[in-house]
């Protein structure tokens, strides 16, 4: 691995105190809190919960993807000994029709029965739920509940969707989003046209879901879970069972990680119902089969893309059908359509574009958030088409963008403008010019290296080797009107300062970054952050990078305020305004150098807290032309993947990718890298290996052995060429979110260096053996 710097950092005091080693604050890269225990094996997860006298749930899944529920017949698994109860849709409150329609929930369009009631729409949808005092009869009970199934005819091709009846009474259009800007009757001399598809792609966490439920003595219910929306699922929850909110408590509990299956309600309402129906504490831990039944997956894709171009290669006019898959429930798929729509061009410069784009229901797994949704399937189909043009006017593909390159002050295709940085053609050069690997052919003793490893069963003089360049982008924070906004509260005692916010780090440092933010700001070594619960004021989802910039933000304003307080009476004293004081290296002085006094001398004694709230400007959503100004930023990157290819038996070897990213402002440089590392790493698995596949609506490989995950010796070597650091003034420090965009744009530059290497057009993702022998 090699990147621009090599930051050193001694490691912290175990849980979230932070240490009192140097360096801190912001700019340097101390280790995460979490690192140790988890490397160790200690850190707790929601899998080790425990509780006196808890029961065990277990769910009963639909076998088929579509089907009629003609009845439930719970009487044998209730009179199996240990079995304390067995709930159903008829147990959940009745929906707003007075159907018992199993109090139908979502993040944003609540149309998903927690247990299904009268029809099932997908393979693996809650019909049941059991609970008893182990979980080996728990599960042996759910195999006892005889349903009477109809099995009905299942859509699973999004295009058949238009015309089948409807599969919900919402209809089977989720969204239908049409853009246009420019003259339809524009076009240029050059015509470039494709065909598109990307595959469902599974987060696949490491971590399977599991959660406690424990009844309260008021009627309600406290949740322990790896959420990372706490009071989102709170509030949903609370909905679904008819509580008032104030009755359910959501504590986050060793939350493993989250690309989007954190991200939505699963099996929790399940659990709680359990537990208030027992009265007492109910954990489910699910297999590794149903957690891939549970949690939503990446958009599968159809994109059809026409490119007009003058003869140098300029963009003229951009037209494009792209359709989304959503599956049998909505979640998030209009806000994924909105992105895939309103990037479908790219970070290019277009006058004329467009778009028609839908988002559909089908019987397949339901489709959700997921890094960099909507914006990853629209950047293979648009760089796939870049590389079709550069070859039609005989430029080489760097030229080709260099050409079309974006920059500040240019509009989107939705009409608004991009006010923040956008160094796309700075990126671009940043990639072009690092030095490229070395070909394993011209060293014997890198027989290993080649696609197969030593001793395959490909021939060495069939390998080729390819090179391709891709340019990504994706919005950060909400998207169409959605109100951002996290409240964040710092208090200082003595010589330690405490945050409290209700932001979950799902991975991406938060908790890092906040102890980071109140040490450079107070002066103060020593930072705990607070366990995050629903009793804390809101902060909102972790998705988008929005807690760097508003969660971030919130904790910033608070201990601002904080060091207002504590250096107000001393300016006072020296007869001087506080604007003239200032803390650095846990010491304060005056502009003049008279006063210098440690910051741990002026907090002795004193307890000081502020509560502080950051709420970036607001947007709006797209109109029935797919205009307006519906995002708050926008990161950009660039990639160039090196393949080895062996033409002969389609094998593929990711040797390197560079990336060069902008950044904003490098917080925390370490977890900068490390985040664009992780992406990559997603990208190319999405690329070469990924897919969660169906046959009929059935998925057929929901297991880690069925469904392929890249591993060490999957994962290139990644190039850090360039964090380029312009700093968004309207962002919080200036800083932009780093984790989705390379895996947004890692997918479309390893297809497009397949592409370099075999001349076959590839235009599916994952890619295939099939798709890399070349004749």
């Amino acid at each position: 691995m090699t990147s621009p710097t090599d930051i050193g950092a001694a490691p912290q005091q175990d849980g979230d105190q932070g240490g009192t080693a140097e360096p801190f604050g912001l700019g340097s890269s101390p280790l995460r809190s979490d690192a140790l225990p988890k490397a160790l094996g200690i850190y707790p997860y929601a899998a080790d919960l425990w509780a006196e006298g808890l029961l065990w749930g277990a769910v009963l899944r639909s076998p088929h993807p579509h089907a009629r529920i003609l009845g439930i017949d719970t009487s044998a698994a209730l009179a199996l000994p240990g079995v304390h109860a067995v709930v159903t849709a008829a147990d959940l409150p009745a929906g707003p029709d007075g159907t018992p329609d199993g109090a139908p929930a979502g993040p944003i369009v609540s149309d998903r029965p927690v247990l299904a009631a009268g029809v099932v729409r997908h393979h693996g949808e809650p019909v049941a739920a059991v609970a008893a005092d182990h979980p080996d009869t728990a599960r042996l009970a759910v195999g006892l509940i005889a349903v009477d199934y109809e099995p009905m005819e299942a859509v699973t091709d999004p295009e058949q969707a238009f015309t089948a009846p409807p599969l919900h009474p919402d209809g089977n259009l989720f969204r239908h989003l049409p853009l246009r800007t420019g003259d339809p009757e524009a076009a240029g001399e050059l015509i470039v046209e494709g065909l598109y598809q990307v595959g469902r792609q599974d987060p696949a966490p490491l971590g399977a879901e599991a959660g406690l439920a424990v009844p309260r003595p008021d009627g309600g219910v406290e949740l322990h879970l790896s959420s990372t929306d706490p009071h989102g699922d709170r509030d949903r929850t609370a909905a679904c069972l008819g509580l008032e909110p104030d009755r359910v408590r959501l504590v986050v509990t060793g939350v493993p990680g989250a690309t989007s299956d954190r991200e939505d309600l699963s099996f929790q309402v399940t659990m709680a119902l359990l537990a208030l129906r027992t009265g007492r504490p109910v954990k489910m831990t699910l297999t590794r089969e149903e957690s891939f039944h549970t949690h939503t997956s990446r958009h599968p894709a159809l994109l059809r893309y026409r490119h007009h171009a003058d003869a140098e290669g300029r963009l003229v006019k951009v037209e494009a059908q792209i359709l989304l898959d959503g599956g049998a429930y909505a979640d998030v798929s209009a806000e994924a359509l909105a992105a895939a729509t309103a990037f479908s061009v790219g970070p290019y410069n277009c006058p004329n574009v467009f778009v028609d784009a839908w988002a559909v229901r089908t019987n397949n797994p339901p489709a959700g958030r997921m890094r960099g949704e909507g914006a990853l399937q629209a950047c293979f189909a648009y760089e796939s088409q870049l590389d079709q043009l550069a070859a039609r006017v005989g430029v080489d593909p760097v030229e080709i963008r260099r050409r079309n390159a974006m920059a500040t002050g240019d509009p989107l295709p939705t009409g608004q403008a991009v006010t923040c940085p956008a160094p796309v053609g700075a990126l671009l050069e940043a990639v072009a010019k690092e030095p490229l690997p070395a070909l394993p052919v011209d060293d014997p003793d890198a027989e290993w290296l080649l696609p197969g490893g030593p001793g395959g069963a490909g021939d060495p003089a069939a390998v080729r080797r390819g090179i391709g360049y891709a340019l990504g982008m994706v919005h950060m924070l909400g998207a169409e009107g959605e109100d951002e906004v996290s409240t964040a509260t710092v208090r200082v005692s003595g010589d330690h300062a405490t945050v409290i916010c209700a932001a979950v780090d799902a991975g991406h440092g938060f908790a890092t970054l906040a102890r980071q933010i109140v040490q450079s700001v107070l002066g103060v070594s020593e930072v705990y952050i607070a366990p995050a619960d629903s009793d804390q004021s809101v902060a909102g989802p972790s998705a988008r990078g929005r807690h760097t910039w508003v969660s971030g933000g919130a904790v910033e304003r608070a201990a601002l305020m904080v060091r207002h307080q504590l250096l107000q009476p001393i300016a006072a004293n020296f007869g001087m305004s506080v604007e003239l004081l200032q803390i650095a290296d846990g010491k304060i002085t005056s502009y003049d150098g008279v006063l210098g006094m440690p910051v741990a001398e002026a907090l002795e004694g004193k307890e000081l807290w502020a509560t502080a709230q950051c709420r970036p400007h607001p947007t709006e959503p797209l109109d029935e032309a797919g205009q307006g100004d519906a995002f708050v930023s926008i990161a950009f990157c660039a990639m160039r993947a090196v393949v080895d290819v062996d033409i002969e038996l389609g094998a593929v070897r990711v040797v390197e990718v560079t990336v060069a990213q902008d950044v904003g402002r490098a917080l925390n440089p370490r977890q900068i890298e490390d985040r664009i590392e992780a992406g990559v790493a997603q990208g190319v698995g999405l690329a070469l290996l990924e897919e969660l596949r169906t046959e009929g609506g059935l998925l057929v490989n929901p297991s880690l052995t069925g469904y392929r995950l890249p591993t060490a010796l999957d994962t290139p070597e990644i190039r850090i060429a360039a964090l380029l650091e312009e700093r968004d003034v309207v962002a919080s420090f200036g800083a932009k979110a780093v984790s989705a965009v390379p895996a947004v744009t890692a997918p479309a530059a390893v297809a497009a260096a397949v592409r370099a290497a075999t001349g076959l057009p590839v235009g599916r993702l994952p890619i295939r053996p099939e798709d890399a022998v070349a004749g």
